[in-house]
């Protein structure tokens, strides 16, 4: 669900008045979503099974919408998500931008090598994403992602500035490669990240318990401000779903629709939670880091939004993005907070919205 190490110096103000941007808002969230409506386009790719050292093609799919437009906007989305976690977003940009939005590999019907301990790196998703754009003919994009797909965007741009034009993170801010530090070491200040530990060390116990019921782990972790989980949810590094034991419903998702939340469910029944794990196991992990930090060049000089919410249970980015000093390794960097939590895309679209067109403007002057 959340990336961590992390850094920044300054915070800067929100773009524009917040009363200017809400009177100019859409208001996307009153729009109707159907991701059934939407046909997914599939492409193969190659793939490595590190377990079995074996290549393997991989299924991936995504969404392409208004494919004749000049210019791309590419959603790369986190844990546990899927690409309609973008909805707010596509209702917004769909008639002015190209916008290409996959599912990860190992989540929904995009599949897996099937080696969740070191076959999932961030080298590996980028080169994912590399080969969905080439199916799609795209030559370069701006990249816009949120938890795991803002450190996957800002992988993808550090890799291949000639592909990336601008990063939009959403939630969490850069992480770059200039130390591996295991999850156990950051939990005494961000005591919330304990669940990584458990989905690290006990990957298969933690398997079985987010499939032993989807709806009520999607429910338990798609929270907002307004049904926020309880205080001691993520704590434990043993369990997942703990802090909820007592809660015999849990309540729907607020962002969503009854036929959406199915949707999801039903997304997640494909594979279940056997291959998206890849963000948090060890090895992966540090196969991201060595491969990034074997490169030396941590610095994204392309432009950047990073949207950083401040009541996100997980922990307090700001203060991590300055712990980590993202900022010295992002110049051209435009940093701002909204009131939120995590899914801040889902919860808060219009100020979301408006914030990235605002800085998608600043890109054509």
């Amino acid at each position: 669900m959340r990336n961590l190490l992390l850094f920044a110096t300054g915070l800067l103000p929100i773009l524009g008045a917040d009363s200017a941007l809400a009177s100019s808002a859409q208001h996307t969230r009153d729009s109707a979503f159907d991701p059934l409506a939407f046909e997914q386009q599939v492409v193969t790719c190659p793939g490595i099974n590190r377990a079995q050292n074996k290549t393997v093609d991989l299924q991936l799919h995504y969404v392409d919408i208004n494919s004749h437009a000049d210019n791309t906007l590419l959603f790369l989305h986190g844990w546990p998500s899927l690409w309609a976690s973008w909805k707010y977003q596509i209702q917004e940009f769909k008639h002015d931008y190209r916008l290409i939005i996959p599912d990860i590999r190992g989540f929904g019907a995009s599949t897996h090598p099937g080696d969740v301990q070191s076959s999932g790196s961030f080298p590996d998703l980028v080169g994912d994403v590399m080969c969905i754009l080439q199916h799609a003919g795209v030559p370069k994009a701006v990249v816009i992602g949120h938890d795991w797909g803002t450190q996957l965007a800002y992988e993808a741009a550090r890799e291949r500035p000639d592909v990336f034009t601008a990063v939009v993170g959403i939630t969490i801010p850069y992480t770059p490669a200039v130390a591996f530090v295991p999850i156990s070491a950051l939990v005494p200040e961000f005591p919330h990240l304990a669940y990584q530990i458990y989905f690290a060390e006990q990957t298969s116990a933690a398997i079985a318990e987010l499939d032993t019921d989807i709806r009520r782990t999607l429910r338990a972790t798609l929270r907002s401000v307004e049904s926020p989980p309880p205080p001691n949810f993520l704590l434990s590094n043993s369990s997942y779903l703990a802090a909820w034991k007592n809660v015999s419903a849990i309540p729907p998702i607020p962002f969503f629709r009854t036929q959406e939340e199915d949707y999801w469910v039903n997304q997640y029944s494909i594979q279940g939670f056997n291959y998206n794990l890849q963000f948090y196991t060890n090895p992966d992990r540090q196969e991201s880091y060595t491969f990034a930090h074997s490169q030396g060049n941590a610095t994204i000089h392309q432009p950047v939004l990073s949207i950083l919410p401040t009541q996100d249970p997980v922990g307090d980015w700001v203060f991590a993005a300055q712990v980590l000093k993202s900022a010295s390794f992002l110049p051209n960097l435009t940093q701002t907070t909204l009131p939120g939590a995590h899914w801040v895309q889902l919860e808060l679209p219009d100020q979301v919205n408006i914030l990235i067109r605002k800085f998608l403007s600043t890109l054509r002057e």
